[in-house]
């Protein structure tokens, strides 16, 4: 059977910004894993390098990982950045109607 949701080679600031967004209000590893599309060894290494950089912390009371402003600041100016520079197959489609 084949999978239809094959998964494209991401960067990691792909990667952060879809755990991020992820997170959004809060959200537990579970939550994070699944939804950003990640095995459990690529979440712990990433969780680890969004807290070291303070985009995301932990609340243990909650037990759930929430945005910090940094983390806000940086999805909104990925947003920026693909705004003014789609993705090659974006980029592919503007090409072939100008011809």
């Amino acid at each position: 059977m084949e999978n239809t949701h094959a998964m494209k080679y991401r960067s990691s600031t792909e990667i952060i910004d879809s755990m991020l967004r992820s997170i959004r209000s809060g959200a537990t590893k579970t939550h994070i894993m699944y939804r950003a599309y990640m095995s459990y060894s690529q979440l712990k290494e990433y969780l680890k390098l969004l807290e070291e950089r303070q985009l995301i912390k932990y609340e243990a009371g909650s037990q759930l990982y929430v945005l910090t402003e940094k983390g806000l600041r940086f999805m909104n100016a990925y947003d920026k950045i693909n705004e003014l520079v789609p993705s090659i197959n974006e980029g592919k489609s503007l090409v072939d109607e100008s011809f």
